[in-house]
């Protein structure tokens, strides 16, 4: 479990925190003690204790060296823990790859997994020297390890946060207190991403009934009932053991 360190704080990092799925993560995590830094590209007003950074992640480098700056200039002593959850996503139209706007393409790439890898490298480098439980989890989704008609660019994005877990465990694993990392599926949550699906043409996507069903049928958890899950996996003693997981198999 993380460390509660008598006396130090809970640092936590958390991308898309305007709404869904990463605002219930932020707002769940602001507890007494806890630094909570929330990065979205817009930022709607925030509780009280929330620090929300309006950043697009779709031009990830800048984000990744403010955050690299912005960590090296805390004292990492007062961190009983660190924690970077790389939640922010963006969904190119549900169509086949022919039919896709490069743009679309290129953003939902940009956001998706280039952004997770570039600040998980910021978080890496700026905390090496911190003695804090360090942990860095990647939102992934089922999408990431079966493949769906009209569905590959998010499922290439979801597929390539696994396999940079896969490879991050590795390398962490090598250093003294290095960072526990897992690319976390969530389960199927009622966002705004679920309404892109639903609301899709069903010609160009074959999957499109199965969207309607899960929430016609009840089967989607809320974004608070899915952050609760999220956030009880990563306080896990054996968090990171298992680079790629799934709540639904906790």
């Amino acid at each position: 479990m993380l460390a509660n360190g008598i006396g130090r704080q809970r640092l936590f990092v958390v991308t898309g925190a305007s709404r869904g799925l990463g605002r219930a993560i932020a707002e769940q995590c602001l507890q007494p003690g806890h630094v909570v830094l929330g990065i979205s590209r817009s930022a709607p007003p925030a509780p009280a204790g929330l620090d929300q950074w309006p950043c697009d992640l779709g031009d990830p480098l800048p984000v990744a060296e403010r955050l690299q700056g912005w960590l090296e200039s805390l004292d990492g002593r007062r961190f009983a823990s660190a924690v970077l959850i790389n939640n922010a996503a963006l969904m190119a139209p549900p169509q086949p790859l022919r039919s896709a706007r490069l743009d679309a393409l290129s953003a939902a790439v940009r956001v998706g997994l280039e952004a997770p890898l570039l600040l998980t490298a910021a978080f890496l480098h700026a905390t090496r020297s911190w003695q804090a439980d360090k942990r860095v989890l990647h939102v992934s989704s089922g999408l990431g390890r079966r493949p769906m008609a009209a569905q590959g660019p998010y499922c290439a994005v979801k597929a390539g946060l696994d396999h940079l877990a896969r490879a991050q465990a590795l390398e962490e694993a090598l250093f003294d207190n290095g960072a526990k990392v897992c690319s976390l599926a969530p389960g199927v949550i009622d966002t705004d991403m679920q309404v892109q699906l639903r609301d899709a043409d069903p010609g160009a996507f074959p999957d499109h009934g199965a969207f309607v069903q899960m929430k016609t049928g009840g089967r989607l958890d809320s974004p608070a009932a899915a952050a609760a899950k999220v956030i009880a996996y990563l306080n896990r003693a054996d968090f990171g053991e298992q680079p790629v997981g799934d709540v639904r198999d906790a």
